[in-house]
C-alpha cells in the first residue's frame, strides 16, 4: 500500500534464525543493494573524499578550530534543513523555509529588544510566529488545493516582505552580545558532558535497535542482522567520541550543535517510532491508499507544513544568536537553497516516502564542508556554486537510480 518500509528504519534486513552474523551481514548488504537502498553509503564516502582532498590541499581543514567553526556554521542551516526533510517525505516542498527563519527572528528580536520580553518568552514567540505561518500555508494546500510550490513561493515573497516591514528604517537590529539569545553561540559544554552526551546517544541507540528487533522477532517480521547491529552502534559511538575528542581539544562541545543533533534525534524517534510519523510515510508513498486506509491526509499536510515552518523559526533562531543580530539579509542568501540541497544529499527522496531526519545532519555536513573547505583555499564563489550544484545533481541522480533499481526488483 505505502512506502513506509522505504523510511529505512531496518537498515538491513535478514530471515530470522538466518546463517552466521558474517553471513547475516552479506545477506543484509547484497538484499539492500538488489533494492536500490543505499542508505547513507554515498554521503558517508563523499564526507571522507572531502575531507581526504581538502585536508591535503589546507592541513587547517582538519584541525580542531576549524572543525568547531564548522559545528557552528551547520547548526542554523540544518535545523531548517530538518524542516524540509519533513515536506519532502510528503513528496511537498517548502520555498518559504528561509523567508520564515529571517521573519521569526526578527519577530523574537523586537519582542526581546524592543517590547522587553524575557528572552526566552520571546523565543516562544518566534516559534509561535513559525507555527502560525506553517498553519496558513497547511491550511491554503488542503483547503484550496493549492500546490505547495505556489503556496510557498508566494509565502517566500510574502513573508520575506513582512519582514522588511518590521525592520522598518533601522534595517539592522542587534542582540546584546553578553546575555540572553546571543549566549547560544558562545556557550560550550564542559568536557564531562560532552562525553556524557556520547554514553547517553550510543546506549540509546543499541537499546533502541535491540528493543525493535526484538519486537519485530516476536511478530515473526524480518529482522536487523545482528552483526550489522553491532556494526552500527560501535560505528556510531567511534564516530561520536573522535567528534568529541576534537571538539574538546578546542573549546568544547558548542551547544548549538547539542541543540542542532538533539533535534535531529527526537525527530527521527517521533518518524521512525510514532503513528504519526508512520503517517507520514504512508502518505509519502501514496496519499490515495493512505486516505482509503482511514488516515487523515488532510490533517497530516497540515501538522507536517506546522512542522516545517517551526524547525525554520528555530534554525532563524540560532542564526541570530551567532550573528547577535537581524538584518534585512536574514534568511536570505542562499540559505534556503543550502537547506532543500542539504535534505536530498543526505538522503532524503524528492519524490515521497523515503527518507530520515538524520538526511539534515549528513547532507548539511558535506555542503559546510565543502563551502568550508574552498573558503580556506580562497576559492571564488561562482566555483563553490557550481560544485555545490553538481554535488546536488548526483545526489538526485542516485535517488533516481534507487528507484529504478527498486522497481526493476519488484517486476
Amino acid at each position: 500500500m505505502t512506502q513506509i518500509a522505504g523510511d529505512t528504519a531496518a537498515v538491513s534486513l535478514s530471515k530470522p534464525g538466518g546463517g552466521g552474523p558474517g553471513g547475516g551481514l552479506v545477506d543484509a548488504a547484497r538484499d539492500r543493494l538488489r533494492r536500490g537502498d543505499l542508505g547513507s553509503i554515498p554521503v558517508a564516502v563523499g564526507l571522507v573524499a572531502i575531507a581526504i582532498v581538502f585536508s591535503a590541499l589546507n592541513p587547517h581543514f582538519l584541525s580542531a578550530e576549524n572543525l568547531t567553526n564548522l559545528a557552528l556554521q551547520m547548526a542554523a542551516t540544518g535545523t531548517i534543513a530538518l524542516g524540509i526533510v519533513l515536506v519532502l517525505l510528503l513528496g511537498e516542498i517548502d520555498l518559504s523555509a528561509g523567508s520564515v527563519s529571517g521573519l521569526s527572528a526578527v519577530a523574537m528580536t523586537l519582542l526581546y529588544t524592543h517590547a522587553g520580553w524575557n528572552p526566552w518568552l520571546a523565543v516562544a514567540g518566534a516559534l509561535v510566529t513559525g507555527g502560525v505561518v506553517g498553519l496558513i500555508h497547511g491550511l491554503m494546500r488542503t483547503y484550496l488545493s493549492m500546490p505547495s510550490f505556489v503556496v510557498t513561493l508566494a509565502g517566500l515573497i510574502g513573508w520575506q516582505g513582512l519582514m522588511l516591514f518590521l525592520l522598518g528604517s533601522e534595517g539592522t537590529i542587534n542582540l546584546p552580545f553578553d546575555r540572553g539569545i546571543a549566549q547560544l553561540s558562545d556557550t560550550w559544554m564542559a568536557p564531562w558532558m560532552g562525553w556524557l552526551i556520547v554514553a547517553l546517544l550510543a546506549a540509546g541507540h543499541l537499546i533502541a535497535t535491540l528493543v525493535t528487533r526484538t519486537l519485530r522477532q516476536r511478530a515473526g517480521l524480518s529482522v536487523t542482522a545482528p552483526a550489522w547491529v553491532a556494526v552500527r552502534s560501535g560505528g556510531l559511538a567511534m564516530v561520536l567520541a573522535i567528534a568529541v575528542v576534537v571538539l574538546n581539544s578546542d573549546r568544547g562541545v558548542p551547544l548549538t550543535l547539542v541543540i542542532f543533533s538533539g533535534l535531529v534525534v527526537v525527530l527521527d524517534l517521533v518518524l521512525r517510532r510514532t503513528v504519526i510519523g508512520r503517517r507520514i510515510y504512508a502518505v509519502g508513498g501514496n496519499a490515495e491508499a493512505s486516505r482509503r486506509a482511514g488516515i487523515s491526509v488532510t490533517k497530516v499536510r497540515i501538522m507536517v507544513f506546522v512542522g516545517c515552518s517551526v524547525l525554520a523559526a528555530t534554525g532563524g533562531i540560532l542564526a541570530a544568536s551567532r550573528l547577535a543580530a537581524v538584518n534585512q539579509s536574514s534568511g536570505g542568501s542562499d540559505i534556503l537553497l543550502n537547506a532543500i540541497a542539504a535534505a536530498v544529499i543526505g538522503g532524503t527522496s524528492l519524490f515521497g516516502g523515503r527518507g530520515r531526519a538524520y538526511a539534515a545532519l549528513l547532507g548539511i555536513l558535506v555542503i559546510q564542508s565543502i563551502t568550508n573547505g574552498m573558503l580556506l583555499l580562497n576559492v571564488d564563489s561562482s566555483v563553490r556554486f557550481m560544485v555545490t550544484g553538481a554535488v546536488l545533481a548526483i545526489a538526485v541522480a542516485i535517488d533516481s537510480l534507487a528507484r529504478r533499481g527498486a522497481a526493476d526488483g519488484l517486476k
